[in-house]
């Protein structure tokens, strides 16, 4: 965080390596807040950006912009604090100092466009700001100082070294099942009408905050963890008055899931934010199953209404299967269950190779694919690369040239042979080398 022009951006896209890094744009929640996903060294991180922060704005889009920064800064573990080391200290860095001290949530002053800047004796005036520590010089543009301060801010939090023996704490055939959607649409209700159906006390397992809460329970002798994040946290603890959706639980919650499910309030419609969270589902590669809820609330022409915008809005997720439900009445809420059950076993289904040859054979029979100038595609045999989601590597030659659509084509054949339903789908080609095409 800081004031405007400080290079926040810079520093994000220099963090996430700017590979296409914004993970949830979510519209109506932004003004610049933008969320990735960063790597350095050992430390794996989720980012967030926000827009200039002016804490004495009274009117206005700064309103807004000072609304989000501080829903960023509840949502963070540790804050960036960027000031410009060339333009050097001004009014509005006081004022963020001042705020940020009262919050006393760990800082890490960074200095930044310090580049060239060898004497400390020019970063000297921002120890005025009085946030203790030292000030840091970077250069976002130029990638300088970038890991002394991912290793200072993770020093910050003295966490403890991650143990290759604690990763992997959830007993076997347990389905770990995140809830997502927007605020309001009946997370909570949903989980609840659960709980108590099944008869079964919900506990909150020992973590840290920033952890979702995870609940496990058990339905017709099969084990979930309930990966929530819908804030079955004591209702106290929400920040001020600002939104209780935390964008940053809700990635953590879909990452850390075998299965998702997606749910939609039928009163409101497909919003921006939904096809945001869709999205990200999508990018992850998780399994998913659509639940739209508050059916019983709406009437014929809006259930169309709805019908008709998942069709348009949300048709890359036309592989997941969708119910119309009730959380409060407890309407429709068995075949929810069965369809997680069959996008946890599609995510996880093993293709044999011969199958996966005999399917491609097949398919390049049916309809070959397009020629590219001289060159027709040649696809040779297909395996399978993973599981959850699936990907079937496809080698040949001039694979370079198969064009999306034929993917698409090649991808509802293998979802109809192996009744893949709820999980992505990844198809990667290959394209062997020619020993000979250097020589003369």
């Amino acid at each position: 965080m800081g004031r405007p022009n400080v290079g926040k951006s810079t520093l994000f896209n220099r963090l996430t390596k700017s590979r296409d890094a914004i993970v949830a744009d979510f519209a109506g929640l932004t003004r610049d807040r933008h969320y990735g996903n960063a790597k350095q060294g050992k430390y794996e991180f989720i980012v967030i950006d926000t827009g200039g922060f002016e804490p004495t704005a009274e009117s206005g889009i700064y309103v807004e912009m000072a609304k989000q920064t501080r829903q960023a800064v509840a949502e963070a573990d540790v804050v960036a604090f960027i000031v410009d080391a060339r333009g050097g200290l001004s009014a509005q860095d006081h004022d963020i100092a001042n705020y940020l001290r009262k919050l006393g949530k760990p800082t890490v002053l960074v200095a930044n466009k310090a580049e060239g800047m060898t004497e400390g004796a020019q970063l000297a005036e921002f120890y005025e700001l009085g946030l203790g520590g030292e000030v840091l010089p970077v250069s976002a543009a130029h990638g300088e100082g970038i890991r002394s301060l991912v290793e200072q801010a993770f020093a910050q939090l003295n966490l403890p070294e991650p143990d290759d023996d604690d990763q992997e704490q959830t007993e076997p055939g347990t389905i770990k099942l995140a809830v997502a959607g927007r605020p309001n649409v009946g997370k909570s209700t949903l989980i609840n009408t659960w709980l108590g159906e099944e008869r079964l006390v919900a506990f909150d397992l020992p973590g840290t905050t920033r952890d979702a809460i995870t609940v496990p329970f058990e339905r017709a002798g099969q084990k979930y963890e309930l990966i929530d994040t819908a804030g079955l946290r004591r209702k106290g603890r929400v920040f001020e008055a600002i939104e209780k959706f935390s964008v940053v639980k809700t990635l953590q919650a879909i990452e850390s899931a075998n299965v998702v499910l997606l749910l939609l309030d039928a009163t409101q419609g497909v919003t921006d934010q939904d096809a945001h969270i869709a999205g990200y589902i999508l990018e992850s590669g998780r399994a998913v199953v659509i639940a739209i809820n508050k059916w019983d609330a709406v009437d014929a022409y809006e259930r169309e209404q709805v019908q008709r915008q998942i069709e348009t809005r949300l048709a890359f997720l036309k592989f997941a299967a969708m119910h119309f439900i009730s959380a409060k009445k407890r309407q429709g809420l068995g075949p929810v269950w069965a369809s997680i059950s069959l996008a946890y076993k599609s995510a996880n289904c093993k293709m044999s190779t011969p199958v996966l040859t005999r399917l491609l054979l097949e398919a390049v029979q049916f309809q070959s694919p397009k020629r590219a100038g001289m060159f027709r595609p040649k696809l040779r045999y297909a395996h399978q690369g993973g599981m959850n989601p699936p990907v079937i590597v496809v080698h040949g030659n001039s694979l370079e040239h198969v064009t999306d659509a034929y993917k698409r084509f090649l991808e509802g054949r293998f979802r109809k042979e192996f009744n893949l339903i709820g999980t992505p789908l990844r198809i990667e080609m290959k394209t062997s080398t020619n020993p000979y095409a250097d020589k003369g």
